[in-house]
């Protein structure tokens, strides 16, 4: 008799692994908004083992410069600059494409992956709040997608975008509204962009990571973390694992491929399908003031 304990989805190949050929992206210019720290610089270093050129842009200088040498070292690496770049103020948007053109080049691959988030009941975000979480994911996102598109479309060039979501765009986001809601535009211009620009050359998708632990998380998602499932992370996902940042950007480089030139306005979620999960019996419900352990709302 077959051994039927779950054994979950296997491990993924060893970090220094290539999904594509080496050299991929030989030649080509790739910008990475939030490429300084976590997931986004798992991502450009997955382009960077590709032969990218590389712009990592970001808000903080010094996370940038450690994450510019760690970038150069990677094997098969291109030239690596970075960027200092608030990406909510459009002007500076264009002088950092404006200096990588110059650079490097023209950026052929755009990931748009600087975002902000804390966990929130909805009637405790403030005007400030909102504006502090909508403006960079959604707003900001936006900036840097037209300047892209718009310096593609000048010059007549094809282009690539990876727009990094979240799968509570589809589903919503209790303890999340102003990210759920700026997320939930950032996959509708993924789906708006690819109709508009796609007779130019210009490919755009989304791509959602589920659960990828890394040391850069903030505090306020790795308490949540922490309360709902200390040690037992990997039990709570269908594929009793979690995520390693390198497949999240071996899922970026395929997007933005010449594989996938015909994948475009799609959404692909990468998170071993824990966001489709469903207990026969719904768990009861608690509602989100008290799972972050906030008091009675007092106005």
């Amino acid at each position: 008799m077959k051994d039927e304990i779950p054994r979950g989805l296997p491990a993924p190949p060893p970090l220094g692994s290539a999904a594509l050929p080496p050299g991929t992206y030989a030649g080509q210019v790739v910008l990475v908004t939030g490429g300084g720290t976590g997931l986004g610089k798992a991502i450009a270093a997955e382009f960077a083992r590709l032969g990218a050129d590389l712009v990592i842009a970001g808000r903080r200088a010094e996370q940038l410069h450690a994450a510019r040498e760690e970038l150069a070292a990677v094997p098969g690496a291109g030239r690596v600059t970075a960027a200092v770049c608030d990406i909510r103020d459009p002007e500076r948007v264009a002088e950092v494409f404006d200096a990588a053109q110059a650079a490097l080049g023209l950026p052929d691959v755009l990931v748009n992956n600087a975002a902000a988030n804390f966990p929130s009941p909805a009637e405790d975000l403030s005007p400030n709040a909102w504006r502090a979480v909508v403006d960079i994911t959604l707003t900001g996102t936006w900036f840097m997608t037209r300047e892209f598109g718009r310096r593609h479309l000048a010059a007549g060039t094809p282009g690539s975008i990876v727009n990094i979501g979240a799968s509570y765009a589809w589903t919503g986001g209790p303890g999340f509204a102003h990210s759920a809601a700026a997320k939930a535009g950032v996959k509708n211009l993924v789906e708006t962009l690819a109709v508009e620009w796609g007779p130019y050359g210009i490919q755009i998708n989304g791509l959602v990571p589920g659960l990828f632990p890394h040391a850069d998380m903030t505090g306020d998602i790795r308490t949540g973390l922490d309360r709902a499932a200390p040690d037992a992370l990997d039990a709570r996902q269908p594929a009793l694992r979690v995520g390693a940042p390198r497949e999240l950007g071996w899922a970026a480089t395929f997007l933005a491929s010449p594989y996938a030139r015909f994948v475009t306005g799609h959404t692909l979620v990468v998170d071993g399908a824990n966001w489709q999960r469903r207990a026969l019996v719904n768990p009861e419900v608690v509602p989100v003031r008290e799972q972050l352990g906030r008091g009675p709302f007092s106005g």
